[in-house]
């Protein structure tokens, strides 16, 4: 009989006073981990996957290995799921972007704790575990070519989970190629940025049976040429495509109207300020504040829905920076915008500069609830100040009169795109509890 393995993905708890897991009916975009490490499990285990957001855990099935992916996100749910399995005797695995960090910590609640990309380790902690000879620890080097990795094992997910115009998330890229000081991705995933064979990316797109692609890469165009020979490549395909690249390619008019005839539908781009000198504090150069206008502006004139990442609570910044902030968005029209606080990942150089300023009166506490929580002190006013004020700039720019008149007509799909956002972040920004959550709309 072939050993049985559960992958699990956990939910989080909504809120620290309740503990209470935050659970949907249905979500839009198909997790890749799950199926993924599926994928690279040998074919003499039994597999099962579980996403807790929209399925029970089955602490009642016998398995002889769960495997937990943590964030930092759900770590509190990952550890007393874990706990739980544990305590009915299950031998328990666990890895992801916190366990990279706390590795230590994770390993306090299973039997072993894998740090670092899957594809070197999994494997090895997979046959120790069906031998007996569990190591406490595994770390993976930096896989250095992302070729010929597996296809996602979508088959073993219910995707009725996952509603009637699913998206399903592509990798065409590990890494960034850019230093920025608050960003933790070269520490997960190396300090060169890789590049998966166009071919090999086209395949998996069509593996996934679906005209819906996010591309889950950190930067998308972190290397033009590989990104244009991609969306070239994809122009038969007629997918509808989002993703994540940095401003200075939305200056770029030959990459742009490439990327509409592939089937751009959605471009988040993490502008992070509109201040040139937070920008450099950032080490954050290459976006220029300056450009931003003749930027929107072209992105607009091509018709392409788009959304503006922001971070507060800077080093420099006053609290006239919300004003500021919400003029230009509504000035230059802007459909969507995300609206977050300074939180300092461990590992990387801005953590540790707030932590030997002392800067960081809870450690244990960072990014462990939903919602836009201060956990620093900050440049100006107080922790509680600073949430208020992003929740004010939320409801402002997410009112009815402000959608109306940024917003055009819900008439392209790209329009309705927006649209569709809008709605949902204006539901999140009406919510009265403090604890509001940014995944549950």
């Amino acid at each position: 009989m072939r050993p049985r393995l559960l992958i699990l993905q956990p939910s989080y708890y909504r809120a620290k006073a309740s503990h209470d897991v935050f659970k949907v009916r249905r979500r839009n975009v198909v997790p890749l981990t799950l199926p993924y490490l599926a994928a690279l499990t040998p074919a003499d285990w039994e597999v099962t996957l579980a996403d807790e957001q929209v399925e029970a855990v089955p602490f009642n099935d016998r398995f002889d290995l769960v495997a937990i992916s943590t964030s930092t996100l759900n770590s509190y749910r990952a550890y007393d799921v874990a706990d739980e399995f544990r305590r009915r005797g299950r031998l328990v695995i666990m890895g992801g972007p916190h366990s990279f960090f706390h590795a230590e910590e994770a390993g306090e609640h299973c039997d072993a704790v894998g740090v670092g990309e899957a594809e070197f380790i999994w494997p090895r902690m997979l046959e120790d575990a069906r031998l007996g000879r569990l190591q406490k620890l595994y770390r993976a080097e930096v896989l250095l070519s992302l070729a010929c990795l597996p296809h996602p094992r979508y088959e073993l997910m219910n995707l009725r989970h996952y509603g009637p115009f699913r998206t399903f998330t592509v990798v065409s890229s590990r890494g960034c190629p850019f230093r920025c000081e608050f960003c933790s991705e070269r520490f997960l995933l190396g300090e060169t940025y890789r590049c998966r064979p166009v071919r090999e990316v086209v395949e998996e797109i069509k593996h996934c049976h679906s005209r819906s692609i996010f591309f889950g890469d950190s930067n998308f165009g972190g290397k033009r040429s590989h990104a244009i020979e991609l969306m070239e490549a994809m122009i038969p395909l007629k997918v509808r495509w989002s993703a994540l690249w940095s401003s200075y390619l939305c200056n770029d008019e030959p990459f742009m109207q490439l990327a509409l005839r592939s089937g751009l539908l959605h471009v988040n781009i993490g502008l992070e300020s509109i201040s040139a000198d937070t920008l450099a504090s950032m080490n954050k150069r290459f976006n220029k504040a300056h450009k931003y206008a003749a930027m929107l502006a072209k992105l607009s004139r091509l018709g392409i829905s788009y959304s503006l990442n922001f971070i507060f609570g800077w080093e420099g910044e006053t609290e006239s920076v919300f004003g500021a902030t919400l003029a230009f968005l509504q000035q230059h029209k802007v459909p969507v915008a995300y609206f977050n606080i300074l939180t300092p990942v461990k590992g990387t150089p801005l953590y540790d500069r707030l932590d030997a300023e002392g800067r960081i009166p809870n450690r244990d506490e960072l990014d462990r609830w939903p919602g836009q929580l201060c956990s620093i002190r900050p440049p100006y006013g107080t922790p509680a100040s600073l949430e208020n004020s992003v929740r004010s700039l939320y409801k402002d720019f997410y009112s009815l009169p402000s959608m109306l008149s940024r917003l055009p007509m819900p008439i392209t799909q790209a329009n309705i795109a927006s649209w569709v956002i809008n709605v949902s972040q204006r539901r999140m920004a009406r919510a009265e509890k403090v604890e509001n959550n940014f995944d549950g709309y």
